[in-house]
């Protein structure tokens, strides 16, 4: 496996749908030699903050050819290179009412009804998991958010938006992609915690990459999630609306876990929405494997005995929103987006 290679060989080429024809059709329809559509996806990679590929034209060809499945970082540039989603490129089957098209009207004004149109296609993602979860309100008071952070004040209460979702999922890209929109500051418990999660680990005897242990789990893991919901409550406390993001597994299936998270929240005028990244396993160990982090290697290595611990039915226990990001949907959409508005994201 390669890191700009494309990392998920045999589960790549399995992948339904799959038709790496409609990629040279782009790239001449788009009037590009190889070796011009490689230095465009370059740049659109690193004006969207993407990991940048390396894209010489005979990886490129071996895309075009079928020979190689290009890995994420290679699909979410091709999609924002051709305005397209993935199922409109050939990389897989549509999800069931997948949005295929994005055809926005860029604008120099800020918040024309293109960018309100984009911003309320994105947000349909947050679809209720349960019949008691005000899904509208919360699509409501996010975009009101985005509207009024350039206008001054946002007349709802604080919101402590819960995002979680199992390794690989996609959750730190939908917490960013709401603090953009929002303004809302992201608490993310890795490179809030890691530092001193390593350190600690040493000290006890351990890998600082343990995280499967019940050592970790049973003397670690709770002291991380702590030290992530003060920070939390410190911004709750001066009435700051924060996407927390972090698994939540155990919490969110813990009912008197998270009464007690509602209950202190609701005391200080805080509303809490849970949201809910839905993955499938394949997708979470092809990201997992691209990012290349340590913390993961244990999974990586153990992967099959990993994945019998994943429930792709959990949800939490309380009303909550699920964004169905099944292979890679909603990261795909919410980078279209993002190119949409442009210098809206600055």
């Amino acid at each position: 496996m390669t890191r700009d290679g494309q990392a998920v060989g045999a589960v790549g080429k399995s992948r339904p749908g799959w038709r790496p024809d409609r990629l040279r059709q782009q790239r001449e329809a788009h009037g590009l030699t190889l070796e011009g559509a490689g230095e465009q996806l370059r740049e659109v990679a690193r004006a969207a903050g993407l990991a940048v590929p390396a894209a010489n034209f005979q990886t490129l060809w071996q895309h075009e050819q079928g020979e190689v499945y290009p890995g994420p970082h290679y699909r979410r540039a091709y999609c924002l290179l051709y305005r397209a989603t993935e199922p409109e490129l050939g990389f897989r089957n549509a999800l069931p009412d997948e949005a295929r098209k994005l055809k926005f009207t860029e604008s120099s004004e800020p918040h024309n009804g293109a960018h309100v149109l984009a911003v309320e296609r994105a947000l349909l993602q947050l679809s209720p998991g349960t019949e008691d979860t005000d899904g509208r309100g919360i699509q409501q008071r996010i975009l009101d958010a985005w509207k009024r952070r350039h206008t001054g004040g946002d007349p709802n209460k604080p919101t402590l938006m819960m995002v979680g979702g199992y390794a690989g999922s996609g959750k730190s890209e939908f917490a960013r992609f709401i603090s953009q929109l929002t303004g809302w500051p992201v608490l993310d418990k890795d490179p809030i915690t890691r530092p001193l999660v390593e350190r600690l680990l040493v000290e006890m005897g351990s890998d600082p990459n343990d995280r499967h242990t019940d050592l970790y789990r049973e003397k670690v893991r709770p002291l991380e999630y702590q030290c992530l919901l003060e920070t939390a409550y410190a911004n709750i406390d001066c009435a700051i609306s924060t996407v927390l993001t972090a698994p939540f597994i155990a919490e969110i299936t813990d009912p008197r876990w998270m009464r007690r998270l509602i209950n202190r929240c609701e005391a200080r005028g805080v509303t809490v929405a849970v949201v809910w990244i839905q993955c499938d396993i394949d997708t979470m160990y092809e990201y997992i494997s691209f990012r290349s982090a340590a913390r993961d290697s244990w999974k990586l290595q153990n992967w099959d005995a990993y994945a019998v611990g994943i429930d792709p039915e959990l949800r939490p226990v309380v009303p909550h929103l699920v964004v169905d990001n099944r292979l890679g949907a909603a990261i795909s959409l919410t980078d279209q987006v993002r190119q949409v508005f442009g210098t809206v994201f600055q």
